[in-house]
């Protein structure tokens, strides 16, 4: 087994703690990873802070460089810059699969940490560590003209957003709202205005209006007033709802066009829609969540191409309590993102 060392909690009350476990040796695809920054996600918070399966190692956003490979490796090498996101293998026969979707497996994908293992049936470990080992086809090239910690909160945030942009084929000519500009919908901001669109913002405040147009946005409508959500009736083609928390849909199936679909990737639970506002217009409500190989790889060559990173606040791994009590408070913009050098220099 090899030796790691990252942080753990142990149950829902505690902080996370440093911590030494094992990493499986590497099979014949895989490939082990030094990971250098991970990105800090909301479900990481929500999987220390609510009952669970302790302990838990968190992170399933990072970016670091291939320190090994297994014997049956043939697309990476010692040295490659490499992302990885919150799928780490699926069963790879699926039509899901066969298609480029393991998001969908449906077998269930081997997510990065809380997983099970399809091997020996163990519980996978997050990436809040120094090295990672991850089977090699949920292993992504990584362009080198980016910053490396303003990537990793695009295998999460920035892949659940593009797979919608490109299912609904965003380009020139559509018009896309984002509603909430959080870690999620600064993104789809940034990538909706590089594919081209006529992007809007909803947000529920007015002093976000200078963060929405800095990140791309056309226009900035707060959800909050009636007259200027009346006025945007029929107005868009797509919506995506990052929203996060339960909130009504109505006013934002008025505001699509007909054939608009709006697609929500914020709030994932049970709500409640009125049939007649889908009905009025043909519209469609749609949800999508994370991302397979089909597109991952994909977003990452058009970040390359056209400089497109998360806006994060980076901090050293050692601070990461901190960060998780201020992304509890909402006091962050947009993603905080750990530095783990820091692991391998701190005394046990």
């Amino acid at each position: 087994m090899r030796t790691a060392t990252g942080y753990r909690a142990v149950d829902e009350t505690a902080p996370l703690e440093r911590w030494t476990f094992d990493r499986r040796d590497l099979r014949d695809d895989d490939v082990a990873v030094r990971v250098t920054y991970c990105g800090v996600c909301h479900t990481d918070l929500h999987s220390t802070r609510n009952p669970g399966d302790f302990p838990v190692v968190p992170g399933h956003e990072f970016v670091g460089e291939v320190i090994e490979i297994g014997s049956g490796v043939t697309d990476f090498a010692v040295g490659d810059a490499v992302a990885v996101g919150n799928i780490v293998d699926s069963c790879g026969r699926c039509d899901m699969c066969t298609v480029g979707q393991e998001n969908f497996c449906r077998e269930f994908p081997t997510l990065t940490y809380g997983g099970r293992d399809r091997h020996d049936g163990t519980t996978t470990r997050g990436a809040y560590s120094d090295e990672y080992v991850v089977r090699d086809r949920l292993v992504y090239h990584r362009p080198g003209n980016l910053d490396p910690a303003a990537v990793a909160p695009l295998m999460c945030a920035g892949i659940t957003v593009w797979e919608p942009l490109r299912r609904w084929n965003v380009g020139p000519g559509v018009r896309l709202g984002v509603a909430a500009i959080g870690g999620l919908g600064h993104l789809a901001v940034k990538l909706g205005r590089a594919l081209g669109a006529d992007v809007t913002v909803f947000t529920t405040s007015a002093g976000k209006a200078a963060d929405a147009k800095k990140l791309g946005a056309h226009h900035v409508v707060v959800s909050t007033d009636d007259a200027a959500m009346n006025a945007l009736a029929g107005g868009l083609d797509l919506i995506i709802d990052c929203v996060p928390v339960e909130h009504d849909l109505a006013p934002y199936l008025r505001c699509l066009a007909l054939d608009g679909t709006l697609c929500t990737v914020g709030y994932l639970g049970s709500t409640t829609v009125d049939f007649m506002d889908l009905l009025i217009g043909r519209k469609s409500l749609a949800s999508a969540g994370s991302g397979g190989r089909r597109y991952t790889q994909e977003l990452l060559d058009f970040c390359g191409e056209h400089g497109i990173v998360a806006e994060v606040e980076t901090m050293p791994s050692a601070r990461v309590n901190d960060a998780f009590d201020r992304l509890a408070a909402n006091d962050v913009r947009y993603r905080f993102v750990l530095d783990m050098s820091d692991l391998r220099s701190q005394p046990m």
